[in-house]
C-alpha cells in the first residue's frame, strides 16, 4: 500500500503539478533573468509562466482524450440516452451526461432547443446545462493538479449535487409553461448519427482540442495574468479585507462578483489559485469560479431568449443559492480540505 501511495504521489507532483515545472521557472527567472522569486515581478512572472505552460499542456492532453471520449455521446445520442429516464433519475442521468458533455454555457440555445422539442421535461435539461459548463472533466483534473484530488472530487459531487437538485427543482415547480412556444414547435431529426471509425473519432478529437485551444487560449492568458498581479503585486491584507475567511459576505460577493464575467472555467482557476494562495477561503474562490461557468451574464442573456423571465429567475436563484451553500460549506470545511 505505501509502495502505491508513493508511486500516485509521484505521478500526482510530477505530470499534475508539474512541480519539475515550477523549479525550472524559478530556476530561469533567478538566474537568466536576475530576479528575486521573493521580489513582486520576480513572483509574478514564475507564477505567469508556469501556469500557462502547465495549463496548456495538461489541457491539451486531456481536451484530446475527453473529446474522444465525447465522440461517442452527441448531442442527438444524449437525448435519446435521457429520454429514456424519468424522475430524478433522469436528473441524475442529466447531471452525469453532462460531465462528460463538456458543452461551455453559451450552448444553451441549441441544447435546450434539442432537448426540450424532443420532449424532454424541462428540469432534466435543466439539470444537463447546470452541469456541463460546471463539472467538465479536464477542468476537474486541472483543479487536482491546482490544489488536491480532495477538492477536485469534493468538487464533482457537489457541482453534480447541485444540476440534479436544481433540476429536480424546477421541475417540482411545474415551470414548463414559461418556456417560449416557438422551442415545443421546432422541427428536429431523429437521424441516429453516422458510427464512426477509431481513426474518426482521433481526428474529432484533434479537432475538437484545437478548437478549444483558439477558444480558450486568450481566457487563459487573461485569467493567468490577473491571478500573476493578484499573486505578487496585491497586498494580502487588502484581499483578506474583502475576501478573507473574517468577512462573513465573502462568498457572496465573490458570487456575484462572478456573474457579469464570461470567461471559461480554464481561464478562472488561475485566478482561484491566486486567491487561496493569499489567503481567500477555498469555498470562496470556488464560489467565484462557479458563478463565472454556470451563471455568466451573456449565457443568462441567450438562455432568456427561450424562456420567460419567471424560469429564468428561478434557475438563477437556485444556482446562486446552491453556489453560495458550496462556497460557505467548502470554507466551513476548509482545514480538511488544505
Amino acid at each position: 500500500m505505501t509502495a502505491i501511495t508513493n508511486v500516485f504521489g509521484w505521478m500526482n507532483d510530477h505530470l499534475l503539478k508539474m512541480v519539475w515545472l515550477n523549479d525550472s521557472v524559478g530556476w530561469l527567472v533567478e538566474n537568466v533573468l536576475g530576479l528575486s522569486l521573493h521580489d513582486r515581478l520576480g513572483a509574478s512572472i514564475q507564477f505567469f509562466v508556469y501556469d500557462v505552460i502547465k495549463i496548456f499542456v495538461l489541457l491539451s492532453a486531456l481536451i484530446f482524450t475527453i473529446s474522444y471520449v465525447q465522440s461517442f455521446f452527441p448531442p442527438e445520442r444524449t437525448r435519446k440516452i435521457l429520454g429514456r429516464f424519468r424522475g430524478i433519475g433522469a436528473n441524475t442521468v442529466g447531471a452525469l451526461l453532462g460531465t462528460v458533455t463538456p458543452f461551455c454555457s453559451c450552448s444553451s440555445i441549441p441544447l435546450f432547443i434539442g432537448f426540450t422539442s424532443a420532449g424532454l421535461p424541462v428540469g432534466v435539461t435543466f439539470s444537463f446545462l447546470i452541469s456541463s459548463p460546471l463539472v467538465d472533466l479536464a477542468s476537474v483534473i486541472l483543479l487536482a493538479s491546482i490544489f488536491n484530488w480532495k477538492i477536485a472530487a469534493a468538487y464533482v459531487v457537489v457541482g453534480i449535487v447541485l444540476a440534479v437538485i436544481g433540476g429536480s427543482l424546477i421541475s417540482a415547480f411545474k415551470l414548463e409553461r414559461y418556456v417560449e412556444p416557438f422551442v415545443y414547435g421546432a422541427t428536429l431529426t431523429d437521424a441516429e448519427p453516422a458510427e464512426m471509425t477509431r481513426r474518426d473519432r482521433i481526428a474529432f478529437a484533434r479537432e475538437a482540442t484545437a478548437d478549444i485551444i483558439r477558444r480558450v487560449w486568450l481566457y487563459v492568458l487573461i485569467g493567468v495574468g490577473i491571478g500573476a498581479v493578484i499573486h505578487g503585486w496585491i497586498p494580502e491584507a487588502w484581499i483578506s479585507a474583502v475576501l478573507g475567511e473574517g468577512n462573513a459576505f465573502s462568498v457572496v460577493i465573490a458570487t456575484l462578483a462572478g456573474v457579469p464575467m464570461y470567461a471559461d472555467i480554464f481561464g478562472t482557476l488561475p485566478i482561484a489559485e491566486a486567491l487561496v494562495m493569499k489567503g481567500v477561503g477555498i469555498g470562496t474562490a470556488l464560489a467565484f469560479m462557479m458563478a463565472v461557468t454556470a451563471l455568466s451574464l451573456p449565457s443568462l442573456i441567450l438562455l432568456k431568449k427561450v424562456v420567460k423571465t419567471p424560469l429564468l429567475a428561478a434557475f438563477f436563484a437556485i444556482v446562486v443559492a446552491g453556489i453560495l451553500l458550496i462556497g460557505y460549506g467548502f470554507n466551513a470545511a476548509g482545514a480538511w480540505f488544505l
